[in-house]
């Protein structure tokens, strides 16, 4: 049984932890609203993007002369995965989940008999990618959020994807992220990037939209957009991925906090009682030794 000091050493341990998980879960809630707030503003444009292009992809995607980052390379033989996670823990199955995500992607490409490589935005990302197989990595981003995310960060991502891909580097890029649902609710998500994949339900739309024109022309057009979508849905991405982590930290420094003060309850208990039989123990000494005088 542990010595009355060495309780109170730990009651002690445990209530300066549940102050550290306290005070990160109120950094967490006061970063999650802003957080939120951008992930929000952010969707209707990438949306609205993929819906300008998903109208003009429909006509021009099967000229000849359609730029390849709609059309592709006519192969799907190498793959690349963008995954992004955070660059620190303490949130939860946050990271692990993404993680997670890609490598299945990952295991059902080798299944096919195709090839894959990774980008990696944030440190749990890289590490991960490390440790699975380090020759696949072509390049990782850290610290993406230091000291805020921006759109520029999403075009260094972005620049090095496109130059990938004029390289030869590959034919299919997928984007792995976590979509804010809610602050207890993530969905790791998979979204392709290149060749354009025209989204759900945007046959539809355009279908029943009135014929634009467009000057210049359609192909002119979707030279210039398809590489500024490619940024603007991997900054949609990071968005989603930051508000993502901040609401899974605050809810599993949450869980923490709620499980130290438990856990402060019963060894409080367990300090009494053991003090309390300690008493006990001492008076029975007494008392025997008075009766045998």
């Amino acid at each position: 049984m542990a010595s009355l000091k060495d309780l109170k050493n730990r009651i002690g341990s445990v209530k300066n932890t549940r102050k550290i998980t306290s005070a990160m879960k109120m950094v967490a809630a006061a970063k999650l609203r802003r957080a939120q707030e951008q992930a929000e503003a952010g969707r209707p444009f990438a949306e609205r993007m993929d819906a300008v292009l998903a109208s003009l992809a429909a006509s021009a995607a099967s000229n000849p002369g359609a730029p390849k980052l709609l059309a592709g390379t006519g192969s799907e033989q190498k793959h690349l995965i963008v995954l992004a996670t955070a660059d620190r823990g303490l949130c939860g199955g946050f990271n692990a989940y993404l993680i997670k995500e890609a490598m299945t992607l990952r295991s059902e490409l080798l299944a096919e008999g195709k090839s894959v490589q990774f980008v990696t935005v944030g440190r749990k990302a890289r590490d991960a990618v490390r440790r699975v197989d380090e020759a696949a990595l072509v390049e990782s981003f850290i610290e993406m959020d230091r000291p805020n995310l921006n759109y520029d960060k999403a075009q260094e991502v972005s620049a090095k994807v496109l130059e990938l891909f004029e390289a030869g580097a590959f034919d299919v890029c997928t984007l792995v992220y976590s979509r804010f649902q809610s602050a207890i609710a993530q969905i790791p998500t998979r979204q392709q990037l290149i060749p354009f994949a025209v989204p759900e339900g945007a046959e539809a739309t355009s279908g029943s939209s009135a014929v634009y024109e467009y000057e210049p022309s359609e192909e002119a057009v979707l030279a210039s957009l398809l590489p500024q979508n490619i940024s603007v849905q991997i900054f949609k991405g990071l968005l989603e991925n930051q508000a993502s982590e901040q609401g899974a930290r605050m809810s599993a420094m949450d869980n923490a906090t709620r499980n130290a003060g438990e856990m402060i309850d019963k060894l409080t208990l367990l300090y009494n009682r053991t003090r309390q039989a300690q008493i006990t123990k001492e008076l029975i000494e007494i008392v025997s030794g008075a009766e045998a005088l």
